[in-house]
């Protein structure tokens, strides 16, 4: 029993000890620059899931893309990269919130009668949904095919808010399937 515990100090003390000051030095440092992603970290919303993976896929796309220690490293870097926006973009809603550039409304809140609260009326000011069209030809012509869209409302404003959501599940479905290609070499 007793041999058995000084050849595992021996063997740590031979392969492992050498790089304590390092492993302690770099832990140091990963606690510090995680530090302020952990501290603003909930369970609540997925907001805080895409910091969590934007922030480890920058330092790591930094790191491979100013390293290059193989031969894919700089395509690897660029990859990440494009998830990191990918992620941003789903984060915020980018594609689902795009078609409110091409449209202008005035919003009125009026209150109900017998009542200490408020009914929100809009009013469409401009709108100039075509030009939001022709930006995603094939996905306009898509939506206009689609037997049950997840939007009823034919109107330019339902066409625009079904492109919007189907922009955002592709961009959702193009993130995963690039990590699922890519992911496992990333890191070998």
């Amino acid at each position: 029993m007793e041999d058995k515990i000084w050849w595992k100090i021996r063997r740590w003390w031979r392969y492992e000890a050498k790089y304590l000051y390092r492993n302690t030095k770099d832990g140091i440092k990963n606690v510090i620059r995680w530090f302020p992603i952990i501290w603003k970290d909930r369970d609540w919303d997925t907001h805080y899931i895409w910091e969590i993976f934007k922030f480890k896929l920058q330092n790591q796309a930094k790191y491979i893309g100013d390293k290059d220690r193989h031969t894919s490293a700089k395509r690897d870097s660029q990859k990440m990269r494009l998830c990191v926006k990918l992620m941003d973009r789903l984060q915020n809603e980018y594609y689902a919130s795009e078609y409110s550039e091409y449209q202008e409304s005035q919003f009125k809140f009026i209150p109900i009668l017998d009542s200490d609260n408020y009914e929100m009326k809009s009013e469409l000011l401009r709108e100039d949904f075509d030009s939001y069209f022709a930006k995603y030809p094939r996905i306009y012509k898509q939506v206009i095919n689609m037997e049950n869209p997840p939007y009823r409302n034919n109107e330019k404003f339902g066409i625009a808010v079904n492109i919007a959501k189907i922009n955002h599940d592709r961009a959702k479905k193009l993130l995963f399937k690039i990590m699922e290609n890519e992911i496992e070499r990333w890191w070998d």
